[in-house]
């Protein structure tokens, strides 16, 4: 057993608890006893003791919505169907597995040194991926890039979904879980959602796809079926499955949101995806007023350009007050839950992780507090500001320490388990070869990079 302290303990629970001068003990992969620090110590003298010294320990954060890849800083400018379409597809089409699994490794390694401990990725060649998060340490959802439509041939199928739910559905002592996968309603015939919700009903996982994200998104899906996009998720059965979670949910009616309330599907929030895809806002207060658990998620590196999740916090308080014209919507203490137990919620994984509790998973964050961005810190009366300062101050950068599972996996600001150099040199021999193969692709079918971009 050990004892992990810090100046502040911020639990996250129902009561929103902080404890001052408070620890954890650590058993195993799971938590114990929270308390005062001397308390625990007196109590369980045998156990080992690890102080951060001024730093508030809190849950790990939620990504419940990230693409890995290799594109940051390269697929700019474009609103998102275009997007999709001109920069996207086409590395599709000549990615690896080689490169897919540097991808993931970096993408994980940057999450878990920002405090992110959970991580929901729809990514491709996702043996790579389990082998990356077994690895590091993190906690992932892996969801297959699915496609099931002949326009769309060069994804992955329902059938290599099965197959890596066979081979790594709740391996790595629990830490990974597979899921569903559609990359969107469009990528697949009829007969296939037919089989995603009975694949999803078989393994008892879990159904992830992108809904909602554009107003084209809408448009297109009123001409191909009918109805609105939620609607029919619902008529397919889709959000009749062990659980579902939706991603962006922007362009949603009242009807929908009734849906979605109905069948207790989980949305992942993108804020800063929506808005540089020029996306739109999501209605997010309605959606949290209505009962909806919603998380927070980066979307991926090419669409965000980090994975900083304390950065998506801060865009997402931001864009609900701009977009309301209310600087009371989302309040700091609405973010950070988001951010945990919220997030957590929308994964279905609230009884597991999310809060810092007695019998939950041993997931937990350092957050240094020992600077100027941090100060003045008050813990106390009308002007108690901690949530405040996590949300609009503080950066991936310091957190300081990183814990899954009941095992250290960045400490000091460090990966434990590689080294992060090796990462980034992958990756950067990757890329470039695989812009090439993307290139050489676009010229043979007549279209170069260049005129797509003008």
């Amino acid at each position: 057993m050990k004892i992990i302290s810090a100046d502040y303990v911020l639990t996250m629970d129902a009561q929103l608890t902080c404890i001052k001068n408070g620890a954890v003990l650590v058993d195993g992969d799971k938590i114990k006893a929270i308390g005062q620090v001397n308390d625990l110590c007196q109590k369980w003298p045998e156990a080992t003791h690890q102080n951060y010294a001024h730093t508030i320990l809190m849950p790990g954060l939620v990504n419940t919505h990230c693409h890995s890849g290799l594109l940051r800083g390269t697929a700019e400018g474009l609103a998102v169907w275009d997007w999709l379409q001109q920069f996207i597809d086409p590395m599709h089409r000549v990615l690896t597995a080689t490169d897919a699994q540097a991808a993931s490794y970096l993408c994980y390694a940057e999450a878990l040194l920002s405090g992110t401990t959970t991580i929901v990725d729809m990514w491709r060649f996702m043996d790579g991926s389990a082998e990356a998060a077994a690895q590091l340490g993190i906690r992932a959802i892996l969801v297959p890039y699915v496609a099931e439509h002949p326009d769309h041939n060069y994804f992955e199928t329902l059938k290599t979904n099965e197959a890596l739910i066979q081979k790594w559905h709740q391996q790595a002592q629990g830490r990974i879980d597979v899921w569903v996968g559609l990359e969107h309603l469009f990528y697949a015939e009829p007969k296939a959602l037919t089989q995603i919700r009975a694949l999803c009903k078989d393994y008892q996982t879990g159904f992830h796809t992108h809904s909602n994200e554009s107003q084209f998104d809408v448009k297109e899906n009123l001409k191909r079926y009918g109805m609105r996009p939620i609607q029919t998720l619902e008529k397919q059965g889709l959000l009749d499955v062990p659980h579902s979670l939706l991603a962006h949910c922007v362009w949603l009616d009242d009807q929908e949101i009734k849906i979605l309330q109905e069948h207790a599907v989980g949305v992942a929030h993108n804020p800063i995806s929506n808005m540089k895809l020029a996306s739109g806002a999501a209605p997010i207060t309605k959606l949290l007023e209505q009962g909806i658990a919603v998380g927070l998620g980066t979307d991926g590196e090419k669409e965000n350009n980090n994975l900083d999740l304390f950065e998506e916090m801060k865009t997402a308080s931001l864009l609900a007050k701009f977009s309301n014209l209310d600087a009371s919507a989302l309040d700091a203490s609405t973010i950070c839950q988001m951010a945990t137990i919220k997030g957590a919620t929308a994964l279905g994984m609230q009884d597991k992780i999310g809060s810092l509790e007695v019998g939950k998973a041993a997931d937990m964050i350092a957050v240094n507090i020992a600077t100027p961005r941090m100060t003045p810190l008050i813990d106390e009366g009308r002007l108690f500001n901690l949530y405040a300062n996590l949300v609009h101050a503080v950066q991936g950068s310091d957190v300081i320490m990183t814990m899954v599972a009941g095992q250290i996996v960045v400490d000091q600001g460090k990966l434990v388990n590689a080294d992060l150099k090796q990462l980034i040199d992958a990756v950067n021999v990757s890329a470039p070869l695989l812009f090439q193969r993307r290139d050489e692709w676009m010229q043979f079918h007549g279209t170069s990079m260049n005129e797509l971009q003008r």
